[in-house]
Parts: C-alpha cells; structure tokens; sequence
C-alpha cells in the first residue's frame, strides 16, 4: 500500500517505518510540524530527520515552513486545548498531500509515543481519511517504545526533550512548587 507517514521527528519514526516496511508498505516521508518551537529546536528536528531518512534510504518530503506566528495565533487563546490543534492540523496537512499526491493511505509517528494522546489522534485520522478519502493506517506504535529509543540511541541522532511546541517545552523545564 503506498502510505505517507508524517513524521513529527526522527526518533518517533524509526519503529513505525520498520514495522511498516516489514508490511510491505510503499512509504514516503512527510515533515511538517507547525508545533516545534523555538526555531533551533525545529531545525535541529528537521536535520535530524534528514540524517535518519538518509541512513534508511527514506524518501521525505519537507515542508521547512517556521509557522510559529500561526500556530500562536491558533492556541493561544486557550493553550490547554492546544494538542488538538497540533494534531487536526498536522494529520490534515499529511492527509491533503496524500491525497493530492496519489497515495491510498496515511499514518504519523505521532503514534509511536507514550506521551501523546492516541485516541485523539486516531479520531482526528479517522475523520481526514474519510474527508480525503483515504484510509487512516491506525496502529499503537508504542509496543516498540523502548527498542524506538535503543535503534535511535545506536543511530546517534538527537533526541529531543519534550514534545515539541513551546507549552511542552515550559511544561518540561519550567520549575514549579512541589506539594
């Protein structure tokens, strides 16, 4: 099945190009990550997939937009709702580009990690797919979650800390009263 996979960084992909791959899966890469700020930590991401993609032999396509205006625009009125703007707005992007571009299906990295909100992402997957008339290639990447990180690890790439929008990183190094 020819599949485009959003990649919301290196790490997150490693175990489900694998897995995919292993399926037979004709797949494509797809960068683009509206949410990652501030600037360095999106280009580092960004490079980090480059050299990831370059290792496996990994066709990506890059949209190498800095959206940081828009994506404030979008979450700052209510920050605490902003996964759902991160999510929606990534998975449509991949979803119109694969179906502008021929592809049957998609699928994120996004599903690889412990940290985000799955049924979140597959409802939002659900919906574009049926909208772009696609199929949304739902699976809980999380099983590989530590040979994930092992094979990232053994790669020497960058791992980042947190998950990628400003919030999170405020959310990780902000210090706060303990109780």
């Amino acid at each position: 099945m020819k599949t485009l996979v959003h990649i919301c960084c290196a790490n997150c992909a490693i175990y489900p190009i694998r897995v995919l791959r292993e399926r037979n899966h004709n797949l494509t890469g797809y960068f683009f990550n509206n949410n990652i700020h501030p600037y360095l930590e999106f280009k580092k991401r960004l490079d980090t997939v480059k050299e990831y993609a370059a290792k496996v032999e990994l066709d990506v396509v890059y949209n190498e937009q800095y959206q940081l205006r828009e994506f404030l625009n979008a979450v700052a009125g209510d920050p605490d709702k902003r996964c759902d703007f991160c999510y929606r707005s990534r998975l449509e992007q991949t979803a119109r580009y694969a179906a502008e571009k021929g592809f049957e299906a998609f699928t994120s990295s996004l599903l690889y990690s412990r940290y985000q909100q799955h049924e979140r992402i597959r409802s939002f997957g659900e919906d574009l797919a049926e909208k772009f008339d696609l199929k949304f290639q739902y699976e809980d990447f999380r099983t590989g979650w530590q040979e994930g990180i092992t094979m990232s690890k053994n790669m020497g790439l960058y791992r980042q800390q947190y998950c990628g929008c400003i919030y999170s990183e405020m959310d990780r190094y902000y210090p706060r009263k303990r109780n």
